[in-house]
């Protein structure tokens, strides 16, 4: 049975990093959901989340595999209930000036803001978990989204127990 995994992988910041990365993932067959990496408060570091998906066996050998790298300075799965997973969505839709009250108020309901407002336009940015995302679009439904862009998934996870002091 295939589930995801959510990894948060502390790294030396080092040029064609993120490349080796997913060339690990690609060079077996490994699906990447999600990717995204920045810099850590120590510009030496950057942190890097990846979401995978696989069976048990796969999810296993993915994260030995990712902790082998020479770059790699440690390897956390982001375990539910445990962590702390967000995204940023900005979405782009037609939007005339009656339309706009109406998607204040979604908006809002979905704690996100308004970025940009042109005469037949809106961006709008939200942040969540994946499902309040994917709730948010659903609820725009009856306009008309131009373009989209998602961040993909960052996280921490909670606490200071597995926190690696560089």
């Amino acid at each position: 049975m295939e589930s995801k995994k959510v990894l948060s992988i502390l790294v030396e910041n080092t040029p064609g990093l993120t490349s080796r990365i997913s060339g690990l993932f690609s060079r077996r067959g490994y699906n990447i959901d999600s990717f995204s990496a920045g810099v850590t408060a120590d510009p030496r570091y950057t942190r890097v989340t990846i979401v995978t998906h696989g069976d048990e066996m796969i999810l296993e050998q993915i994260e030995k595999q990712v902790s082998k790298l020479t770059e790699v300075v440690d390897v956390k799965v982001l375990e539910h209930g445990m962590s702390v997973k967000r995204e940023l969505m900005l979405v782009k839709i037609s939007a005339t000036n009656m339309e706009r009250q109406d998607v204040l108020t979604i908006v809002e309901i979905f704690h996100g803001k308004v970025v940009d407002v042109t005469h037949d336009s809106m961006i709008l940015e939200v942040t969540g978990n994946q499902d309040k995302l994917e709730a948010f679009l659903d609820m725009l439904g009856a306009y008309d989204i131009l373009e989209l862009a998602r961040t993909g998934l960052t996280g921490l996870s909670r606490g200071t127990d597995d926190v690696v002091i560089l």
